[in-house]
Protein backbone atom coordinates (compact mmCIF):
# COMPACT_ATOMS: atom_id res chain seq x y z
CA UNK A 1 0.00 0.00 0.00
CA UNK A 2 1.66 3.12 -1.17
CA UNK A 3 1.42 6.70 0.84
CA UNK A 4 -1.08 8.12 -1.22
CA UNK A 5 -3.76 5.06 -1.20
CA UNK A 6 -6.09 4.41 1.93
CA UNK A 7 -7.49 0.28 1.65
CA UNK A 8 -10.66 -0.27 0.29
CA UNK A 9 -13.28 -0.39 3.13
CA UNK A 10 -15.45 -3.49 3.52
CA UNK A 11 -18.65 -3.97 2.31
CA UNK A 12 -18.25 -3.12 -1.52
CA UNK A 13 -17.29 1.12 -0.87
CA UNK A 14 -19.52 3.69 0.48
CA UNK A 15 -22.96 4.38 -0.75
CA UNK A 16 -24.07 7.92 -2.29
CA UNK A 17 -25.01 9.01 0.92
CA UNK A 18 -21.36 8.92 1.96
CA UNK A 19 -20.09 9.89 -1.11
CA UNK A 20 -21.83 13.16 -0.88
CA UNK A 21 -20.75 14.11 2.57
CA UNK A 22 -16.98 12.84 1.81
CA UNK A 23 -16.85 15.07 -1.43
CA UNK A 24 -18.28 17.77 0.32
CA UNK A 25 -15.71 17.70 3.60
CA UNK A 26 -13.39 18.11 0.74
CA UNK A 27 -15.25 20.90 -0.90
CA UNK A 28 -15.92 22.54 2.21
CA UNK A 29 -12.30 23.98 2.26
CA UNK A 30 -13.72 26.53 -0.42
CA UNK A 31 -15.26 28.44 3.01
CA UNK A 32 -11.29 30.10 2.40
CA UNK A 33 -12.56 32.21 -0.09
CA UNK A 34 -15.16 34.03 2.58
CA UNK A 35 -12.83 33.64 5.63
CA UNK A 36 -8.88 33.41 4.45
CA UNK A 37 -6.69 31.27 6.56
CA UNK A 38 -9.31 29.75 8.53
CA UNK A 39 -11.96 29.19 6.45
CA UNK A 40 -10.36 26.21 4.76
CA UNK A 41 -9.60 24.29 8.08
CA UNK A 42 -13.21 25.01 9.82
CA UNK A 43 -15.48 24.00 6.74
CA UNK A 44 -14.05 20.95 6.79
CA UNK A 45 -13.73 20.56 10.24
CA UNK A 46 -17.91 21.56 10.72
CA UNK A 47 -18.79 18.99 8.56
CA UNK A 48 -16.04 16.40 9.93
CA UNK A 49 -17.89 16.55 12.79
CA UNK A 50 -21.84 17.10 11.80
CA UNK A 51 -21.21 13.62 9.59
CA UNK A 52 -18.09 11.63 10.98
CA UNK A 53 -20.29 8.72 12.94
CA UNK A 54 -22.78 8.67 10.00
CA UNK A 55 -20.00 6.38 7.59
CA UNK A 56 -16.50 5.26 8.19
CA UNK A 57 -15.92 6.38 4.85
CA UNK A 58 -16.93 10.51 5.66
CA UNK A 59 -14.92 9.81 9.15
CA UNK A 60 -11.81 9.15 7.37
CA UNK A 61 -12.08 11.29 4.22
CA UNK A 62 -12.94 14.11 6.95
CA UNK A 63 -10.14 13.81 8.65
CA UNK A 64 -8.05 13.82 5.61
CA UNK A 65 -9.72 16.68 3.84
CA UNK A 66 -8.99 18.20 7.57
CA UNK A 67 -5.09 17.14 7.88
CA UNK A 68 -4.83 18.25 4.47
CA UNK A 69 -5.95 21.74 5.40
CA UNK A 70 -4.15 21.98 8.95
CA UNK A 71 -0.66 21.29 6.64
CA UNK A 72 -1.83 23.91 4.07
CA UNK A 73 -2.60 26.95 6.64
CA UNK A 74 0.92 25.79 8.24
CA UNK A 75 3.08 25.85 4.88
CA UNK A 76 1.03 29.18 3.79
CA UNK A 77 2.28 30.66 7.26
CA UNK A 78 5.76 29.54 6.69
CA UNK A 79 5.53 31.44 3.42
CA UNK A 80 4.08 34.71 4.84
CA UNK A 81 7.31 34.50 7.24
CA UNK A 82 9.72 34.45 3.87
CA UNK A 83 7.87 36.97 2.15
CA UNK A 84 10.94 39.76 3.91
CA UNK A 85 13.01 37.31 1.87
CA UNK A 86 10.88 37.50 -1.22
CA UNK A 87 10.77 33.58 -1.87
CA UNK A 88 7.52 33.59 -0.19
CA UNK A 89 5.78 35.21 -3.03
CA UNK A 90 6.11 32.76 -5.23
CA UNK A 91 5.97 30.26 -2.72
CA UNK A 92 2.68 31.15 -1.85
CA UNK A 93 1.57 31.45 -5.50
CA UNK A 94 3.25 27.81 -5.53
CA UNK A 95 1.16 26.50 -2.58
CA UNK A 96 -2.29 28.49 -3.15
CA UNK A 97 -2.47 26.49 -6.86
CA UNK A 98 -1.49 22.73 -5.51
CA UNK A 99 -3.68 22.60 -3.04
CA UNK A 100 -6.83 23.79 -4.88
CA UNK A 101 -5.49 21.17 -7.15
CA UNK A 102 -5.23 18.66 -4.84
CA UNK A 103 -8.61 19.68 -3.02
CA UNK A 104 -10.45 19.43 -6.34
CA UNK A 105 -8.98 16.20 -6.77
CA UNK A 106 -10.07 14.78 -3.73
CA UNK A 107 -13.71 15.96 -3.69
CA UNK A 108 -13.86 14.35 -7.33
CA UNK A 109 -12.27 11.09 -6.23
CA UNK A 110 -14.47 11.00 -2.99
CA UNK A 111 -17.34 11.20 -4.82
CA UNK A 112 -16.68 7.98 -6.49
CA UNK A 113 -16.04 6.40 -3.63
CA UNK A 114 -12.41 6.49 -3.76
CA UNK A 115 -10.48 6.30 -0.53
CA UNK A 116 -8.30 9.56 -1.36
CA UNK A 117 -4.58 10.73 0.23
CA UNK A 118 -2.79 13.57 -0.21
CA UNK A 119 0.37 13.80 -0.96
CA UNK A 120 3.22 15.78 1.54
CA UNK A 121 0.18 15.90 4.33
CA UNK A 122 1.00 16.04 7.86
CA UNK A 123 -1.72 13.89 10.00
CA UNK A 124 -2.25 14.84 13.13
CA UNK A 125 -5.86 13.59 13.59
CA UNK A 126 -5.70 9.87 13.02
Amino acid sequence: MSDTQLPELPGGGPGAEARKWAMLCHYAAFAWFLAPMIGNVVGPLVVWQLKRDSDPYVDAQGKEALNFQITLTLALLVCTLLLKVLIGFPLIALISVVGLVLTVIGGIKANEGKPWRYPFCLRPLK
